[in-house]
């Protein structure tokens, strides 16, 4: 994962532990001072909760234990695309221009121009050069992309 997720994710972490932690308990306090626990609904609504909570920071303590971090900006700059980079592509049969970063599995968002690098088009550019042509097999057929510029921020 980049260095930027890494960072989102830690942050989360903590965010989990201090903030939510806190109120979860805080609220099954208060649900078991309402009496018979076996059909009190904010109780079983708080230990749901809490479940989910401890699962996810679970989740994100595991991730971040096995994720390989690269710091892209420690990468000396270069016209090859390689994880972590920014691509500048013209698809060449409407001259769309689109710009990817090429990112984690869990830090991948379209919307935000963040795409995994197991995704199709992210593996056809994976070690490609400026000026390269590259065929992508997409859902609705091949498209062909021409890399126009690769930055490493």
């Amino acid at each position: 994962m980049t260095a930027a997720g890494a960072a989102r994710l830690r942050a989360e972490l903590q965010e989990l532990k201090t903030v939510e932690r806190s109120r979860i308990t805080a609220a099954i306090a208060e649900a078991r001072a309402h009496g018979d626990l076996k059909e009190n609904a904010e109780y079983h609504a708080a230990r749901e909760q809490q479940s989910f909570t401890e699962g996810r920071i679970a989740e994100i303590e595991s991730k971040l234990a096995n994720a390989q971090v690269i710091d892209i900006s420690m990468i000396p700059a270069s016209d090859k695309v390689v994880f972590g980079s920014t691509v500048r592509l013209t698809e060449e049969e409407s001259e769309e221009e689109k710009r990817y970063q090429i990112v984690g599995e869990d830090e991948a968002d379209i919307k935000a121009g963040k795409i995994s690098f197991n995704s199709p088009i992210a593996r056809a550019l994976i070690g490609k050069f400026v000026g390269d042509i590259v065929d992508v097999q997409t859902p609705g057929g091949i498209k062909t992309y021409e890399v126009i510029d690769v930055q490493y921020l």
